[in-house]
Formats: C-alpha cells, structure tokens, sequence
C-alpha cells in the first residue's frame, strides 16, 4: 500500500519504510473516510490473508487519482485518510484472527487460561496501533501480551537469517552439501 501510494515522494515519509509511513500518516487521517471490507470474513479459521484488502485498496487509490486528475506516483490529497482505514482494516483483521487462534487453544487445552500469554514480533509488532488493539484482546482476554521493543521488531527476512546463522553455529539441520537440491528462481 504504500509503494502504491509513492509514499517515499510524500515529504514527511522520505525516509521510512512502508509501514512505518502508513503508521506515521494514519495518525492524523480520518479513517471513517474510506471502509475497507475485512478479507477472508466468510472462513471460520485462523489464516491471514491481505491480498483481497490490497486489491480494495488498490481500486480506491485509481478511483481517486481519477478524481483528482494525477497520475500514478503522485501523492493524493487523501493519502493520511487511506493509510489510517488500511491500517485499521489490517489491525481488525490480525486482531479478529487472532481471537480466534486464541480460543481455540484454550477450548482444545493447547494453553491453560492461567498465564496464557500471546507473543507478537515482527514488523507488524512495531505498529503501536496494531499493538494497541492486541494488548486490548489480551487484557480482555487475560492474556499477558509480550512484544520486542520496536527496535527489536524488523523485518522477518532479517529474523530468518539470524535463525539460519545461530542453527549455522549449533550445527543443527545444516546441509553441508547442496547436491541434489534443486531450486528454481521466480
């Protein structure tokens, strides 16, 4: 969403990645602006998905530049209303879900509802909005929520490769030989 909303051109998010310019911009639009229906509503699981939203968003942005005559790459006049209803939309949807996650392992005794804890990292665990309505569903699920501070929470790209240096280190499930492995560029 915010390369498509060319957020690197917008003055006050020159420098920050993607999600933090949408959180950045989020907090002074009006996210009652734009609704964005919530994705995957009609399955009863746990799984996440924001490729529908990213579509939803995607028409509204066109529909806008339309209206406002720019082309693609400029910044709309909208742009902080859209970063706080597609910001809203992907919190509700990993809050949602993972309610859900929750009292499914409390109905099938996977945690015991004393000292329940929900463990939240990544990128996503930088968002103080998403973090937000996560320590919400804890509290009022007495849960206890554990996040890195924000510094700590990068990109899962990053997590992966730490993991892959530590199991390096431990000698656990490292192949030593590539023969016979066969893999194909996208």
């Amino acid at each position: 969403v915010a390369r498509r909303l060319s957020l690197r051109k917008h003055p006050e998010c020159r420098s920050m990645a993607g999600g933090k310019a949408i959180e950045h911009l989020a907090q002074t639009g009006n996210r009652q602006q734009h609704t964005f229906r919530l994705p995957m509503q009609q399955y009863r699981n746990c799984d996440f998905s924001f490729s529908g939203l990213q579509n939803l968003v995607n028409k509204v942005i066109i529909q806008k530049e339309k209206e406002e005559g720019i082309e693609e790459g400029e910044i709309l006049s909208c742009v902080k209303d859209i970063a706080a209803a597609a910001q809203h939309a992907v919190a509700v949807h990993i809050i949602q879900r993972t309610y859900r996650a929750m009292l499914f392992c409390i109905k099938n005794s996977i945690l015991s509802s004393k000292n329940a804890t929900l463990v939240v990292s990544g990128g996503v665990a930088s968002n103080q909005y998403i973090r937000k309505g996560l320590q919400t569903l804890a509290d009022a699920n007495d849960f206890a929520l554990l996040c890195p501070p924000p510094r700590l929470c990068t990109d899962n790209g990053v997590m992966i490769a730490w993991n892959g240096i530590e199991r390096l280190r431990a000698g656990l499930g490292v192949l030593h030989s590539t023969d016979g492995i066969r893999y194909e560029p996208k």
